[in-house]
């Protein structure tokens, strides 16, 4: 199966190339991932914990960065097995683009699942990777760009804890890249 998107995010391209390299912010947008190690140059390990319709399963694989052309495109290959439930892989061409408002990250994904998990179904099984593959990205839009201050009538958000936001995003991000670089 294949699918296609784009998000808009405000933030520069050097930024968003940054973060698809950076291990934290992957593991903190993969959605159920219980754990994630290892480097661009080497690939990445992960253990991912997901539920597709009635399957439940903990995958581990493997993921492994290639066709680098920096800061403005790279694909992400990847395996992982789930035991019994079956495996999934596939590879995502990632672009990204200059625009007016910071970087646009379009990626196409192709995707094939096998055992108990091909078994569900075409439509279930695009709709899950759909659903998985935007979570992703939306979240990886939050972490890159940071929490909003304001809603746009300019008011804080209902219920929201400026404390709760402070270690995420732009700060979070801002933090991190400055460990990286000094550790270097």
């Amino acid at each position: 199966m294949k699918l296609a998107a784009t998000h808009d995010i405000a933030a520069p391209r050097a930024t968003v190339w940054e973060a698809l390299l950076t291990d934290e912010v992957l593991k903190a947008c993969l959605p159920g991932c219980q754990e994630l190690s290892g480097n661009p140059e080497d690939g990445f390990e992960a253990t991912v914990l997901q539920k597709i319709g009635p399957v439940k399963a903990t995958f581990k694989g493997h993921v492994t960065l290639s066709d680098m052309e920096e800061p403005s495109a790279l694909t992400l290959s990847g395996e992982g097995k789930g035991g019994a439930a079956g495996f999934a892989r596939g590879a995502a061409r990632v672009t990204l683009e200059e625009i007016s408002e910071g970087t646009r990250l379009g990626y196409e994904v192709e995707v094939e699942v096998g055992g108990k998990l091909a078994q569900l179904g075409s439509r279930m099984i695009h709709g899950v990777a759909h659903k998985l593959s935007d979570q992703f990205f939306t979240r990886f839009k939050e972490v890159v760009e940071g929490p909003s201050e304001t809603d746009e009538a300019g008011a804080e958000p209902e219920g929201a804890d400026p404390a709760e936001d402070a270690p995420k995003g732009k700060g979070w991000l801002g933090r991190l890249m400055t460990r990286k670089a000094e550790a270097e």
